[in-house]
């Protein structure tokens, strides 16, 4: 683990490599898991209070849930996540043409510039926990994407710069500027895996 300020940072978060690749994966991490995503308070309550635009994009299937359920619960762990389906996916994972899961939020993006994607599902692969004062960041491995993890290394894009807008979205242009100070010189120094782009892997 590094640490900048009240953030500790998993070294595989850093020389580890990930490029979603949709065309193999299909938005499966909106549909696997043992509960839906994690979301903060003023998460839940700003998707209540965008409802009436979020609603119509969504699936009956999903649109009953919200009716039955609300938009979240409370999961085995006590954590506040989104609910789901009864067939176990997120209720705002919605299917593409090329029947591909997409988020309700992510396309609410597209179509009307306001961001709305809970910040756990922009992070993910990183999970955030708190320790303490401190915010830990881990890389949760997931068999489903594989897929992602061979595009990165394909491509030599670590973690970290592949979820480069959502950290920050979460810690601000000034942090990762430090991070990526950070991870320069404990590459230059043999701490970290270097990771080759495909210009620097072909000499």
């Amino acid at each position: 683990m590094i640490q900048i300020g009240d953030t500790l940072i998993s070294s595989d978060c850093l020389d580890q490599c990930f490029c979603c690749d949709l065309d193999l994966c299909h938005g499966i991490c909106c549909a696997v898991g043992d509960a839906g995503a994690p979301l903060t308070e003023c998460e839940e309550v700003d998707i209540r209070n965008s409802l009436s635009i979020i609603t119509p994009l969504l699936t009956q299937k999903s649109r009953e849930t919200i009716i039955k359920q609300g938009v979240s619960y409370i999961d085995s762990l006590g954590d506040l996540v989104t609910s789901l389906v009864d067939t176990g996916e997120c209720v705002f994972a919605i299917s593409d043409e090329k029947k591909c899961l997409q988020c309700a939020f992510q396309k609410l993006t597209l179509d009307t510039s306001k961001f709305l994607k809970p910040l756990s599902c922009h992070l993910y692969p990183i999970r955030v926990t708190q320790i303490g004062k401190a915010m830990a960041l881990n890389y949760d491995r997931r068999p489903e994407c594989q897929p992602a993890v061979a595009k990165g290394e394909k491509i030599g894009l670590p973690v970290y710069q592949f979820l480069r807008q959502p950290l920050i979205r979460l810690f601000g242009e000034s942090w990762f500027h430090d991070l990526e100070q950070v991870v320069n010189s404990l590459t230059t120094e043999g701490y970290l895996r270097p990771i080759n782009t495909p210009e620097q892997k072909s000499k």
